[in-house]
């Protein structure tokens, strides 16, 4: 493929607010095959989260990939909010006249096992994860025009093994990965393709190293994902390359569940 395959590209990536971040990763992919970027992130989120929000800011990250030499804009925006994801397209359709690339990653995840749930976390993980995911892709196809359009969806691994301490967030993501041949179907005629990743275990800074030592003894390959495990996928299912692939869920785990 070549070094420039999304040149003259617009991709929009949500969920982009950590180094360490799958977001990231996609971002840095997506700049070194010359797409210009419009990022989401909320810091808010992270920093209310054990692995804190990223140190210095936004502006480290945005200055690292402009370095690439495409242009980079950014919106701090709570998702959870129902008119964010229309307001998030508008502002980078505003930037640059139009987006082709779109990439769902933005999650909101919290533990829970069943005797645990309520009501609100049941609902915050639904807002975030997948009324706003559904929502901005409506926004993304009312804009878009031509062919070559991309949409891809993050996803967990609750098709693959239980996940009975995080409920309400496998059921959200479960709701992604159902979602994926129905709204391929709608829009393949569109010339959109729709497709799911499911990034596996990947070590963005989360886990304690308890667990991340259980979860590397049963990694066939012996090793945490990367970012950028799922961020090569994910940027060449965005390429003309894989306009022929659509209404997939796509396991890049390494072997694992």
């Amino acid at each position: 493929m070549s070094d420039r395959g999304l040149a003259e590209r617009v991709a929009l990536i949500t969920g982009v607010s950590r180094r360490k971040g799958i977001g990231f990763g996609i971002a840095r992919r997506l700049a070194l095959l010359g797409a210009d970027l419009f990022l989401q992130s909320y810091s808010a989120y992270d920093a209310q989260q054990p692995w804190g929000a990223e140190p210095g800011g936004m502006a480290p990250l945005l200055a690292e990939l402009r370095s690439l030499g495409k242009r980079v804009e950014h919106q701090e925006l709570d998702l959870a909010d129902p008119d964010a994801p229309r307001q998030l397209m508008n502002a980078a359709v505003r930037v640059f006249g139009r987006v082709d690339i779109v990439v769902v990653n933005h999650a909101h995840g919290a533990s829970g096992s069943l005797e645990e749930l309520t009501a609100e976390e049941i609902d915050r993980h639904l807002r975030v994860n997948v009324r706003a995911g559904l929502l901005l892709v409506q926004a993304f196809a009312a804009q878009h025009k031509g062919r070559g359009g991309r949409i891809i969806l993050l996803t967990s691994g609750q098709h693959l093994a239980p996940m009975p301490s995080e409920l309400a967030y496998a059921a959200s993501k479960g709701a992604l990965h159902q979602l994926t041949l129905s709204l391929s179907a709608h829009l393949a005629g569109r010339g959109i393709t729709v497709n799911t990743v499911n990034p596996g275990a990947t070590d963005t800074g989360y886990a304690s190293p308890q667990f991340y030592e259980a979860v590397r003894a049963l990694e066939p390959q012996g090793r945490w994902g990367d970012p950028d495990d799922a961020a090569r996928l994910i940027a060449w299912l965005v390429t003309d390359e894989a306009q022929w692939v659509t209404g997939q869920v796509i396991n890049s785990t390494g072997g694992g569940p």
